[in-house]
């Protein structure tokens, strides 16, 4: 696998690759749609969809035939109703964003030192590093992502406060476009992460060359 990463023209490719999967990670956890729940008319709830994401919930209603209400609850730190997945969702995801942004960093000390054509040790070590945050990363988004479709697929229900008027359990709960938005990011992350880890200066065979014998 080391022949391929071998190029600065592939390392330019790769710190692409990486940067918009983490682009992406970074863009789910900002989204809400997670999980999407329908939730029928009853004596106890009113009918509506919510959009059930890592850092809030929005409730919309329909009040009338052409009028729809969208309420945003925001968790806190205080709220204990949270169930695990969404718990472990948010530290996971926080800190894959680090892991992710200092990836970047130590890619472009690299690729600095490549284009100036500085193949050291420091350099090598730098790509080094970087595939190991690069996977961490994906590895920690990956789980985030797993947990949460788990859950989905479960039909598992959150006890959300009465102020809400959430029922425990939705009629129908769905995969959102946040979890498939985060599980495509992982992909470029996690493969250029290993690309990073089979890095070979180019020059090291320059440096020291085979002597052969006349």
């Amino acid at each position: 696998m080391s022949w391929f990463c071998n190029s600065a023209n592939c390392q330019f490719s790769v710190f692409t690759l990486t940067t918009i999967g983490w682009i992406l990670s970074c863009t789910s956890m900002g989204l809400v749609e997670w999980r999407i729940w329908y939730m029928k008319d009853t004596p106890l709830y009113p009918p509506g969809i919510a959009c059930v994401g890592i850092f809030r919930v929005c409730i919309y209603r329909h009040r009338t035939n052409s009028t729809t209400t969208k309420f945003c609850y925001r968790y806190s730190y205080q709220d204990t109703f949270l169930p695990f997945e969404i718990y472990m969702a948010q530290r996971f995801l926080l800190t894959a964003s680090i892991f992710g942004f200092f990836g970047r960093a130590f890619n472009i000390l690299a690729l600095r030192n490549t284009s100036v054509k500085i193949f050291e040790e420091d350099t090598y070590n730098s790509f080094i590093v970087s595939g190991v945050f690069n996977i961490a990363a994906g590895v920690f988004i990956l789980i985030a992502v797993l947990q949460n479709y788990d859950a989905i697929i479960n039909s598992q229900g959150i006890t959300f406060p009465p102020s809400l008027q959430m029922p425990f359990k939705p009629d129908v709960q769905e995969v959102g476009t946040a979890i498939q938005v985060a599980g495509i990011g992982v992909l470029p992350m996690l493969l250029t992460g290993m690309f990073s880890l089979f890095y070979k200066c180019p020059l090291y065979c320059q440096v020291h060359p085979d002597i052969s014998e006349t």
